[in-house]
């Protein structure tokens, strides 16, 4: 298992949510992170997941 990070701010740079989370692959990490996003409301603020490498799964500013 792996350990992916995802965080999402408000506009001013407030963070809103910081969590971490384990999965098998990016792919399943993605999945997981998106959900948890749609649960709490987050897709439209800024939001950023990312992989224990550094990659951004998810991203939107």
């Amino acid at each position: 298992m792996r350990t992916y990070k995802l965080t999402a701010y408000e506009l001013t740079g407030k963070l809103i949510t910081e969590e971490t989370f384990t999965a098998e692959t990016d792919d399943a990490a993605k999945a997981q992170g998106q959900a948890m996003l749609e649960e709490k409301d987050l897709l439209g603020k800024t939001h950023r997941l990312a992989s224990p490498a550094g990659k951004l799964l998810l991203f939107h500013s």
